[in-house]
């Protein structure tokens, strides 16, 4: 089996590489290890995670005002009286949504001339590739090669992940039914998301991290947000120390399981998320013996165009490391098959990397989104900047939707008016996000806000609010706020 290009998992970068390549012309194979495509975006993260969030959101209240008065009723009535969801009513809904997307992206494959091949994929040389199946062994050769398998969860080797009281973000999805209590190890993207889910839906959240503070790369400001509401929503954050040690029960001489801290504190619980970084699916795939560098977490070195060291195979998505989102590898991987085959017209001025600006989704209750640098990095490099912002309360359709604390911040520079940054905490915060995306890709400053009309009642009229806020000040009509 010959083709233009082989690619090895069929995640987001997988996907848009295949796609890509095959709209183009060029004969395409995909060779995925498991049943199914989509990756562990689509069966083990992203989708499912964001499946649940949504089911929960929805239990919650209804579907809105989540982060109103009547959420702070719900939470205290549920954690009292012990009302918890049927966990297997929202795994079904999750279901429903992971094998409709599967049939779309099967779907959309086969329609542009996909090929797939199920099996794990194996370098016997720098053009050709060994797929093992249960069933047969084929040689696949190609002209060029994507490495992009993902990658998985990994824990501390003293807290080991047995899938029924301690989980990672893979097995976290198994559950058979709501914990009373839990304790999430790690208050990064991940550890932040499922603490958020689970105390929204009436568990009893301790969330710990060694680090000083959560959510490291987001605008401070916005994370004090959040955590004020973790806290009103009864989530116990404990910074400043990491688990020694998970004491399991056994059913006969201890009846709980305890999870002891550096600190001294040991947390009684009912499950565990241990949610403490992430490694490249690159065992056993020949990478090494045919050049390819690898480090010790299992991810994979590329250069600016996502090559490795072996020019004709590259690599794309989580098993290269940061940024390690779904949205990022789609790009990565159709910058692949843009610079690998040097298509013209199909963005092929971008194909150096990704572009420098695109924004983060943090999938919290509430949704927290960002383009661009945060207050802190700006003030480290001495920008002259200022801050308008705009309470979701302000708005109508804030509080139409019942949200009380949601934010929308533009950080502006004070002699040009360009737009330095957004941060948004609030409903739909990571759709809201694209209108300041846009306007700072194409260099606009902050007077197209102002002059611009707004759909009434939206949130999308917070960018007007907070970019009078910020002109405002910039004239000393206004202080900041």
């Amino acid at each position: 089996m010959k083709f233009d290009l082989v690619v090895i998992g069929s995640g987001p970068a997988g996907q848009k590489a295949a796609l890509q390549a095959a709209k183009a012309g060029k004969s395409v194979v995909i060779v995925e290890e498991f049943e199914g495509v989509g990756g562990g975006c689509l069966h083990l993260g992203t989708v499912p995670s964001k499946a649940l969030r949504e089911s929960i959101y929805r239990y919650s209240l209804g579907s809105r005002g989540t982060m109103g008065q009547e959420a702070e009723h719900h939470v205290k009535k549920s954690k009292s009286a012990g009302d918890l969801p049927d966990l297997r009513r929202l795994w079904r809904r999750r279901n429903r949504v992971v094998s409709g997307e599967a049939q779309v992206i099967f779907d959309q494959l086969k329609r542009n001339g996909v090929q797939i091949v199920h099996g794990h994929a194996r370098f016997v040389s720098t053009r050709e590739i060994e797929v093992q199946s249960q069933k047969a062994k084929r040689k696949i050769t190609g002209d060029i090669f994507l490495v992009a398998v993902g990658a998985r969860p990994v824990s501390p080797p003293h807290i080991a992940i047995d899938g029924k009281v301690v989980h990672d973000s893979n097995t976290i999805l198994a559950l058979k039914e709501m914990p009373r209590s839990m304790v999430v190890l790690g208050a990064g993207i991940i550890g932040c998301e499922y603490a958020s889910m689970f105390s929204m839906a009436g568990v009893q959240v301790t969330l710990v991290d060694k680090r000083n503070e959560m959510l490291a790369s987001v605008d401070r400001e916005i994370v004090k947000n959040l955590t004020d509401l973790f806290i009103q929503y009864g989530m116990d954050i404990i910074l400043g120390t990491e688990a020694t040690e998970v004491e399991r029960a056994n059913g006969k001489d201890k009846t709980h399981t305890y999870v002891h801290l550096k600190n001294g504190q040991k947390v009684r619980t009912d499950a565990v998320l241990v949610a403490q970084g992430r490694a490249g699916n690159t065992e056993d795939m020949g990478l090494k013996e045919v050049g390819v560098e690898v480090d010790e977490r299992g991810l994979i070195k590329v250069d600016s165009r996502f090559r490795t060291k072996v020019k004709h195979i590259y690599a794309a998505g989580d098993v290269i490391g940061a940024p390690a989102l779904a949205s990022t590898a789609m790009e990565q991987g159709r910058l692949v098959s843009v610079h690998g085959f040097g298509l013209k017209g199909w963005g092929d001025g971008e194909a150096e990397g990704l572009p420098k600006l695109f924004p983060y989704g943090v999938y919290t209750i509430p949704e927290i989104s960002m383009v661009g640098p945060t207050e802190e990095d700006l003030k480290k490099s001495g920008a002259d900047y200022v801050v308008g912002r705009a309470r979701y309360h302000e708005l109508a359709r804030g509080q139409i939707v019942g949200d009380r604390y949601g934010i929308l911040k533009l950080v502006v520079d004070r002699k040009t008016l360009k737009l330095l940054s957004v941060h948004i905490m609030g409903d739909n915060a990571a759709d809201l996000i694209h209108i300041g995306q846009a306007v700072m890709d194409f260099e606009g400053d902050v007077t197209y806000f102002v002059r611009t009309v707004f759909n009434y009642p939206t949130l999308a009229e917070a960018y007007k609010t907070a970019a009078f806020h910020a002109i405002n000040q910039i004239r000393g009509v206004t202080k900041s706020r």
